[in-house]
């Protein structure tokens, strides 16, 4: 749960089930936040901050665990290959092959910085997942689609790059006036904004849903039957934030094994 809300709920003490309150059901207003200061037309808020920190996290440790590599490594060390070596086994080398090894490090970046991005909504005094706001999912895929555009046009040249896009192999003739056109719709505009999309919804209802049982659990506490149900809204609270961990891991794990496939598939021959 945000901060604000819990302010709110504290300046609402007496605001339960039996009390004649109504609900104060969230919504749109647990993903607006007033601005911690202004530089001309730019408002530096929550989620802004919140980046911040996570690529300094993501910058600070892998900066700590390989500026100085023993061939014993330490446990900090240790505990950055095991996260590099996920990355690039399981999800780049996986879906690019060989060719994929320069692009590790790109993936490592965007894996833990996701993870880490999502993970902040069940962190204590700061509750809020930034990639809940669509700027911050829309902004990682647009540097995938860059990626993938960049190296289909590099690999192939302009006229190989638009058939690697658009003309698929192994079609008939006859049915390419109706698969070009949905090719080119659907791996040129389609690719990042689903890749945006997917990450946000998913983040955006994951927080709404355990901020709503959050405030259900006071609302519906008294001295009565309502402890009975707020005790039930606590644990399904309780569930989903254990819940989001996992959700948390997967969107950084589907959003990096796409982007890894889309760069694959701008190395390959036309499809």
């Amino acid at each position: 749960m945000s901060a604000d809300r819990l302010t709110q709920l504290a300046s609402e003490a007496n605001c339960h089930l039996f009390s004649g309150c109504g609900f104060p059901a969230p919504g749109l207003n647990e993903f607006q936040f007033k601005p911690i200061f202004t530089i001309g037309s730019i408002e530096f808020n929550k989620p802004m901050l919140l980046s911040m920190i996570v690529a300094l996290l993501v910058i600070g440790f892998f900066w700590a665990a390989f500026a100085k590599p023993k061939l014993v490594p330490g446990k900090l060390q240790l505990v950055g290959e095991i996260g590099y070596e996920f990355v690039k086994r399981s999800i780049v080398l996986d879906s690019i092959g060989k060719r994929g090894e320069k692009y590790v490090p790109m993936m490592v970046s965007l894996f833990f910085f996701i993870w880490l991005l999502n993970v902040m909504s069940i962190v204590p005094f700061v509750q809020y997942p930034a990639a809940a706001n669509i700027a911050f999912p829309a902004a990682l895929a647009l540097i995938v689609w860059v990626t993938y555009m960049g190296l289909t046009f590099k690999t192939h040249g302009f006229v190989g790059g638009l058939k690697n896009l658009c003309w698929p192999s192994g079609v008939p003739g006859w049915v390419m006036f109706i698969l070009v056109p949905i090719e080119f719709v659907s791996n040129i505009f389609l690719r990042p904004f689903t890749l945006a999309v997917r990450l946000f919804a998913n983040m955006f209802a994951g927080h709404l849903l355990i901020v709503m049982f959050s405030v259900a659990s006071w609302y519906l506490l008294s001295p009565s039957v309502g402890a009975l149900y707020a005790g039930a809204s606590f644990t399904v609270t309780i569930a989903l934030t254990a819940f989001e961990l996992l959700i948390q891991f997967l969107q950084a794990y589907i959003f990096v094994l796409l982007a890894s496939t889309y760069i694959g598939g701008a190395l390959e021959e036309a499809h």
